[in-house]
């Protein structure tokens, strides 16, 4: 599977974007999706997953109650909703899948750079 990770762009802090990851082929819903972001100068974190019926976990302490990880099977789309956003949110971002079963996300998505000012 090849995905593709959008919506990403400069916002100010307070503010919202909603990044989205689409899946060529016919089996992404067969997939567990991930979201990683990786800050200027920092290794890459790991912000949350959602299975593929739909239960999202977060693993971040820092996005808990501002991120919302969701899913649209149909449209082979994985979504990040971002709100109150704040400058240290200012990562690339990316969207990845594994199988179930396993640990290692094999497919990811290219980035998309979200920039959030003070």
């Amino acid at each position: 599977v090849q995905l593709q990770a959008s919506g990403g762009g400069l916002v100010q802090a307070g503010g919202s974007l909603r990044l989205s990851c689409v899946a060529s082929g016919r089996t992404f819903s067969s997939y567990n999706m991930g979201w990683f972001r990786q800050p200027p100068g920092e290794e890459r974190e790991f912000v949350g997953d959602i299975t593929r019926g739909g239960r999202s976990t977060y693993f971040l302490d820092s996005v808990k109650g501002r991120f919302i990880i969701s899913r649209d099977n149909a449209k082979n789309t994985a979504y990040l909703q971002m709100n109150n956003l704040k400058p240290e949110d200012t990562a690339v971002y990316y969207c990845a899948g594994r199988m179930p079963g396993t640990a290692e996300y094999a497919y990811w998505g290219q980035g998309t750079l979200v920039t959030v000012s003070s």
